[in-house]
């Protein structure tokens, strides 16, 4: 809020009073102020959509809380400070309940009081304006042409299947393997919808241990179980006009299943310790990398609500399945690392490339970016060899014979790579290896020097 100006209309008919409080707002060279002898004449610029109303109760031509009620109806955001002459109680309370933000009498501490308040409002706008901005940040990194990346045939037709998810409420199942990017999905869905406004509310029930799930879902009294201390609200009424992701639903205790299938067909939840049912309107996207009809027919999967959640089917293809799609991704995630760490930006070799295309990827995705992402970090120079792709980041020798070496030059490789695994510790690499810490400097500097 530093770098905008507060925008103050005043609105007060005693001329001297007028003068008072321009002057007292004016000081502050952040506030842009205008004032106004009457409420026709300030109605007139209402449509300049001021930040804060300071708004005499007693008007000649309008009373305070009609001129209030016009004011909100033409913008709701608008601020109004309510100065009066008289200390009314019974007039304060019920002009708060009506949407003033305070209501100050016209004493000698006024302009103190006014300026705490105005001071008070800006910071709450600030807040405003910076969880707008993030908002935006957010809607615009689930922009489909930054989230859903790849030119693949499967990966075009899921694209084209979720963009007629969008204009809808239909619930979404998102089906694939572990890693193919499940939730980002279920993110781009959201925030691309008619919902992106409101929150997106996720729960991986996997993580959640089976006797609280039902409270984190649906909420609690004060009370209902031994250490509710307070009430909780759950994350239905969170989502309340977002979207709850539900990931890995498969997953769900068959005690959970029945509540939550009358949750989706009531649009209503219970919380724990209570009777008292709550509507709810958020829209459902579940994802799984079980085969669900498969789990019904087992017993561990409720049919009714399988069909209930069955709406648009999704089917995230494995990365083995998207061809050229991995340089792709493997680019992105490669640029975004470089940006994040103040990193030069480096590229693939073709021999890197070539190693990154015949793996099977079995982590999919998340693999992918992790095996990039150390690529980058153990890369000497700007171009990535194949000795930096380790695709078995458990093992610091994987892939160790990829190229035709000498044995020196393969000495020198083990032994770099032992080195990143145990933080540069010579002695403990010396001692696994079993050879003299003499041998390790006299390798390591014959190769600086070759």
């Amino acid at each position: 809020m530093a770098d905008t100006q507060l925008k103050i209309f005043v609105v007060e008919d005693d001329e001297w009073y007028n003068r008072l409080l321009v002057h007292t707002l004016s000081l502050n060279v952040d506030y842009e102020v205008k004032s106004f002898a009457s409420a026709d004449e300030f109605l007139k610029c209402l449509h300049e959509a001021p930040d804060i109303v300071t708004l005499d109760y007693r008007l000649p031509d309008m009373n305070g809380l009609d001129l209030l009620k016009r004011i909100k109806e033409e913008n709701s955001e608008v601020q109004v400070i309510l100065i009066s002459g008289q200390d009314d109680i019974e007039t304060a309370v019920s002009l708060l309940k009506v949407g003033v933000y305070d209501y100050i009498v016209k004493t000698d501490d006024i302009r103190e009081r006014l300026l705490l308040t105005v001071q008070n409002i800006r910071n709450g706008i600030g807040m405003k304006r910076e969880i707008s901005s993030l908002r935006r940040e957010v809607q615009k990194k689930y922009m489909f042409r930054n989230t859903i990346m790849g030119e693949s045939t499967a990966i075009k037709a899921v694209c084209s299947l979720i963009e007629k998810a969008l204009d809808t409420n239909i619930t979404v199942i998102i089906t694939g393997e572990t890693g193919t990017g499940k939730e980002l999905v279920a993110k781009a869905i959201h925030y691309n919808s008619k919902r992106r406004h409101k929150p997106f509310v996720p729960v991986n029930v996997t993580a959640i241990p089976s006797e609280l799930i039902e409270s984190e879902l649906f909420g609690h009294e004060k009370g209902a179980f031994t250490g509710a201390l307070s009430k909780r609200i759950g994350r239905f009424e969170e989502a309340d006009g977002g979207t709850l992701f539900l990931d890995e639903i498969g997953e769900m205790d068959p005690a959970l299943q029945s509540k939550l299938l009358r949750a989706l067909q009531e649009k209503e939840i219970v919380r724990v310790g209570s009777n008292k049912p709550i509507r709810t309107d958020c829209r459902i996207i579940v994802a799984t990398n079980r085969n669900l009809l498969e789990e019904v027919k087992k017993g561990n999967f409720r049919e009714d609500l399988y069909y209930r959640l069955r709406g648009m089917p999704v089917e995230l293809p494995p990365l083995r399945e998207r061809s050229n799609d991995i340089l792709i991704l493997a680019n992105h995630f490669i640029e975004r690392f470089c940006t994040e760490n103040d990193i030069p930006l480096k590229k693939l070799s073709e021999q890197s490339r070539q190693k990154l295309l015949g793996y099977p990827f079995p982590g999919n995705i998340r693999e992918l970016k992790s095996v990039v992402e150390l690529a980058v970090t153990l890369a000497e120079t700007k171009t990535i060899g194949p000795r930096d792709i380790i695709l078995d980041p458990g093992n610091p020798l994987a892939d160790i014979m990829d190229e035709e070496l000498t044995l020196r030059q393969y000495e020198i490789r083990i032994i770099k790579a032992m080195l990143r695994k145990n933080d540069n510790d010579i002695r403990t690499v010396a001692a696994k290896l079993d050879i003299g810490i003499s041998t390790i400097y006299r390798l390591l500097r014959e190769e600086k020097q070759s």
